[in-house]
């Protein structure tokens, strides 16, 4: 029998086949699906002649409730159910009833919201799951915060137990495999089932039945994800990825692509599929976009990334990233839609397309003054007519009780605002930044007097310490309030005094510290890396914050080759040595540097490439009566302890005054984009510069 023939015989019986996920990627390594033959087969399953379809997809992604969540989980709850139940002719029908509500990942993440779960409903996140949970998500993806915790709190938060839900949807991942992690392997089930009969599984892939019209959902996991999170026993496919190379974007492609040929050759009915990826960095989802076939929708997450058009109101001072929804042609020749909205609660998406016969989406068909970003503050609720849920009420109200408390625990004062935001600690240095950095490093000489150095990510900062906010009636972004902490009567605590709750909601995932011993070719190495993933429009996690040390990077120069200068400098901006001058090394590459990072880091995370040879400053004590110092809400040597008792030692008197200042007058960091090199020059007073230096040569 020839090849052709075997083949021709096979694609004619792929319809009564129950193919195995390994035999699908055989048939796509043969090129069984790119013959004109299977392209027809395929197209078959997808194009059968449909009636025309309108689907309203409500989305969010990196829902990661803080503090803020407190208010803005109920108002995204009435946002969305006035979406969904929308009624502008009062003819007493929904006008878009066939309604579908996804979530591209990141449904919680570790944060005084997270934990007050535990003493309120009897398990860490068991209030964020909820929260899902009633907001009435058919499937979530995994993002990559599901994993900080480890995957023994992945289970426990998708099973249900006694007085318990667990999750009420599917978690779906295509390129995640769970059956090698001993904590997950037996929540997964097969996959293509309807989501309403897995609830508290895995899946690559699930239908979801709108009206009686089957809608295809595959899930995809950023393949960095064992870097970033710890992913216990799962395996992450591709398991090597770099999303500068197109080779490693195809192949994740694939891993996706294999999800969706098998769930459509299962399922000839279906002729639409939603995508779920969470990907970190929209840029890669809009890749993927391009090289898929047979996707209608992807539901971008990871990067915050908030789309709107012009007839959408976005909160005061947030500015689109690009136009909701952005259109794609993909790898079929067919139009593709990637939607993202900002995460935390902040907005609802909402997505009205028609699709026409053959399962395709018809573009002229979103209109602006419906699709787009809908902001979920007091302002849009009002304007949708919303009325927040009484269950998610109900549980943010509870776990308030628990969370306000710590409001009253007082351990220092500012007079500025500490700058915590997404896109500011990841692309340039911050005072909140500055003054964590310098936290780790007093803790760190009390375990060893000759640590001079302290890196940390920008990634491990979560928010800020203060208020951002308007006067009233503005809406101009020069015209923002960057204030220090509000006073909290109900608490006790007085305006610009900083409390446990501001640092545990700063410092959500509360990581360890350890020390390391750098050579000053390491340590280049090190500070290469920080800022290796430096492009336009991209807020990566490795991004440093620092103290001890300054240098200068030009992110035009090709990564591992950026840095022009580093230089160790003591408290007082003086040099002690020179380490990078015009970049190149200088002196002995072998001289050492006692340095103090975060445990995460030190272990890999985020790709650091730090010595094995460490020293673990973290006490494993859960004790708090054996805890030492003022500060016993954290175990010693945490970063949450190492600022509660910095604060405590140096700023419980007199308040901590370093503003933060844009790109152009930073010291530590000297983007070279923005400002002239003046690392070398020991006229800095206390990691500053006079303003003369602030323009680039």
């Amino acid at each position: 029998m020839s090849t052709l023939n075997f083949r021709v015989r096979w694609l004619s019986q792929l319809n009564t086949l129950d193919l195995s996920i390994v035999q699908i990627r055989l048939l796509v390594i043969f090129g069984i699906f790119c013959l004109p033959g299977t392209t027809a087969s395929l197209a078959q399953v997808r194009t059968a002649p449909k009636p025309s379809f309108t689907l309203q997809l409500l989305h969010a992604s990196d829902q990661e409730a803080g503090v803020p969540a407190l208010e803005d989980a109920p108002n995204f709850s009435a946002v969305l159910n006035a979406l969904k139940n929308q009624d502008a002719n009062r003819d007493g029908k929904p006008d878009y009833p066939n309604t579908l509500i996804l979530s591209s990942g990141d449904a919680y993440i570790p944060s005084p919201f997270l934990f007050a779960s535990d003493t309120v409903f009897g398990g860490q996140g068991r209030g964020d799951i909820l929260i899902q949970n009633a907001l009435g998500f058919s499937a979530i993806a995994f993002g990559n915060h599901e994993f900080d915790l480890g995957t023994t709190v992945v289970a426990d938060l998708i099973q249900a137990k006694e007085n318990y839900p667990g999750t009420k949807f599917p978690y779906l991942s295509t390129n995640l495999d769970f059956s090698t992690d001993k904590d997950l392997a037996k929540l997964v089930t097969e996959d293509g089932q309807e989501a309403s009969k897995i609830p508290n599984k895995i899946a690559r892939s699930t239908i979801i039945t709108v009206n009686g019209e089957t809608i295809g959902v595959v899930g995809a996991t950023t393949p960095t994800l064992a870097t970033i999170s710890s992913t216990g026993g799962v395996t992450v496919l591709p398991k090597k990825f770099n999303d500068k190379n197109a080779a490693d974007i195809a192949a994740l492609a694939a891993e996706i692509q294999t999800s969706v040929n098998t769930l459509l050759i299962k399922n000839p009915e279906i002729n639409k599929v939603i995508l779920l990826t969470h990907m970190q960095q929209i840029a890669i989802e809009l890749k993927l976009a391009e090289l898929l076939k047979n996707v209608d929708i992807i539901v971008a997450g990871g990067s915050n990334t908030l789309l709107a058009d012009k007839t959408d109101r976005l909160r005061v001072g947030d500015q689109p990233a690009g136009t909701y929804p952005i259109l794609k042609k993909a790898a079929d020749g067919n139009p593709i839609a990637i939607v993202n909205t900002d995460g935390n609660y902040r907005y609802v998406g909402r997505l009205v397309v028609d699709f026409d016969s053959k399962g395709v989406i018809i573009p002229k068909s979103i209109n602006s003054k419906i699709s787009g970003a809908y902001v979920t503050d007091s302002q849009g609720v009002a304007a949708v007519r919303g009325k927040p849920d009484p269950k998610i009420v109900a549980i943010t109200a509870a776990l308030k009780k628990v969370i306000i408390a710590q409001d009253g625990k007082i351990f220092g004062k500012t007079n500025v605002f500490l700058n915590g935001w997404r896109g500011d600690v990841r692309t340039q240095e911050t005072n909140l930044g500055n003054l964590t950095a310098e936290a780790n490093l007093a803790i760190a000489k009390r375990y060893d007097p000759q640590t001079v150095i302290s890196i940390k990510n920008g990634g491990g900062m979560r928010d800020n310490i203060g208020v951002y906010t308007f006067p009233a009636g503005s809406t101009r972004p020069e015209d923002v309030l960057k204030l220090p902490p509000q006073a909290n009567p109900t608490a006790g605590k007085k305006e610009k005094e900083i409390s446990q709750l501001d640092i545990a909601n700063a410092l959500r995932f509360n990581n360890g510290l350890t020390l390391v011993t750098l050579t000053a070719a390491e340590l280049l190495a090190v500070i290469e890396h920080s800022v290796a993933a430096v492009v336009p429009g991209a807020t990566p996690g490795s991004f440093p914050q620092i103290a001890g040390l300054a240098f200068s990077f030009d992110p035009d120069l090709p990564a591992g080759k950026r840095v022009r200068s580093l230089a160790i400098k003591d408290s007082k901006g003086k040099i002690i040595d020179v380490v990078v001058k015009n970049g190149q090394l200088v002196g002995n590459s072998t001289r050492t540097f006692r340095t103090v990072t975060l445990t995460f880091l030190a272990g890999g995370g985020d790709g650091y490439p730090f010595p094995k040879e460490q020293v673990d400053l973290t006490s494993k004590d859960t004790d708090p009566s054996k805890r030492t110092g003022l500060a016993t809400f954290a175990p010693d040597g945490s970063e949450q302890d190492a600022l509660a008792e910095y604060l405590a030692t140096n700023f419980k008197q007199v308040p901590f005054a370093q503003k933060d200042v844009p790109s152009a007058e930073d010291s530590r960091i000297q983007n070279l984009k923005y400002r002239k090199d003046v690392v070398l020059l020991n006229s800095l007073i206390g990691g500053r510069k006079s303003s003369k230096l602030n323009k680039k040569s």
